[in-house]
């Protein structure tokens, strides 16, 4: 082979080589597989049939897999892979502290740039930033919000109107224990947190004035012996009455099964039963928010921050990440969610059409009620004793009437004061 051949076959190898390996590098660019970390498990079904999905449609070339952990081990097995270099791409987020110091371990990236961002309202945005506010760390994603459910056959069978003051919901409740064919409400308090959760947090934030009141908490210029803290317990005290014989040994389970059997008119609880009690009753359900204390007031309503999705600061493929972070702050993501879980509403400011008459009852409480979050859950408690925690066993006993409200807010302030100094 003379040069000029020679030269000729070195040209169209080196040309068909550069082609090959561009194709190659061009596969590989578009070869990227992104791996969530997650507690619910429950959701596989949903985000391998209806989000993921939508995802890859929308974005050719990025994979998604969805790697749930069983929720008690989550926190544990995600801690230890992202020790270990070994979690997925993205992760999801607990509420307030867990994820705060997941970031503060480098952990987590910052999202102050994400433009899917701009769709969340500083409460959406409260449970995964940084304590100053300036920097958040995961897209905000559900939220549940308390209220009452009711069964609307007894309601029209007993003679009774959804109440929408203080006044009108202890006289609904007198009415229908008068009327002798339904326990007025099923709670009990065996297991605590429901005293709290479905109790002191629920129609707390109309006495508090929701975000004020648990920021003046935050800030110190509130205690939790102040009227605004003590008076919601005195109104619980009175819940004693309506909740049934043997309310006091009675399990969360137990309140269920006694709602969904019809046997009792009235559930307070959060929207996150919807789903549950969808399938299981064979009457009507209707929802009312935490009754105002007199006409006039203005509506308050806990829409807790239960679930974000952010980063891992150590994924190899960010870009591909931060396109699908953007998807979940978009509507068509919240609208997918939203309705594949009724309950479990979207924190996003734009508004997401529901399919659940009862979800659409519920998050169009939004409207009319000003938005807070659970008192306990950021920054107050970080120390022992913990005060979500003791917040628990006091509405526990002010509900059993073993202390007093007064009792219990000096204790619950008292325990708190021995960690906690608010930032001057």
């Amino acid at each position: 082979m003379n040069f000029k051949n020679f030269s000729s076959a070195l040209l169209a190898s080196s040309v068909l080589g550069a082609s090959v390996l561009g194709a190659v590098s061009a596969a590989s660019a578009q070869d990227v597989t992104l791996t969530i970390e997650s507690w619910r498990n429950d959701d596989l079904p949903i985000w391998q049939e209806k989000l993921i999905p939508a995802f890859e449609a929308a974005n050719p070339g990025i994979k998604v897999t969805f790697n749930p952990s069983t929720p008690t081990e989550y926190d544990a097995a995600l801690g230890a892979k992202l020790d270990a270099g070994t979690a997925g791409d993205i992760i999801t987020c607990r509420p307030f502290d867990k994820s705060l110091a997941l970031y503060e371990k480098g952990q987590l990236s910052s999202l102050n740039d994400l433009d899917g961002m701009k769709n969340f309202s500083d409460v959406a945005k409260s449970a995964w930033q940084t304590d100053d506010g300036k920097t958040s760390f995961c897209v905000p994603v559900a939220s549940v919000i308390h209220g009452f459910i009711y069964n609307k056959d007894a309601f029209e069978k007993v003679g009774v109107s959804v109440p929408k003051t203080e006044e009108e919901f202890f006289a609904a409740l007198d009415k229908i224990k008068a009327d002798g064919n339904y326990i007025p409400m099923a709670m009990g308090t065996k297991d605590l947190w429901e005293a709290a959760t479905m109790g002191y947090q629920n129609i707390g934030p109309t006495y508090w004035k929701g975000e004020e009141g648990r920021k003046a908490l935050i800030a110190g210029t509130q205690k939790l012996t102040d009227a605004d803290w003590v008076d919601p317990y005195k109104t619980l005290a009175k819940w004693k009455d309506y909740l049934g014989d043997g309310f006091e040994a009675q399990t969360y389970p137990d309140s269920q099964n006694l709602f969904t059997l019809g046997r009792a008119a009235i559930y307070p609880t959060g929207s996150w039963e919807i789903s549950v009690f969808n399938p299981q009753v064979d009457f009507k359900m209707g929802a009312f928010p935490p009754p105002v204390r007199k006409d006039g007031d203005t509506c308050y309503i806990s829409d807790h921050n239960d679930l974000g999705i952010g980063m891992n600061a150590k994924t190899k493929n960010p870009e591909a990440a931060a396109k699908f972070l953007n998807w979940v702050a978009s509507d068509e993501f919240a609208t997918i969610y939203a309705n594949a879980l009724p309950g479990f509403f979207s924190l996003s400011s734009n508004e997401i059409k529901l399919e659940d008459p009862l979800a659409a009852e519920m998050v169009g409480w939004r409207k009319d009620c000003k938005s807070t979050i659970r008192s306990t859950y950021q920054i107050l408690s970080r120390g022992t004793p913990n005060l979500e925690n003791e917040t628990w066993i006091e509405s526990a006993n002010v509900i059993n009437g073993t202390v007093t409200p007064e009792q219990a807010g000096e204790k619950l302030q008292k325990g708190l004061d021995s960690w906690y100094k608010p930032a001057k």
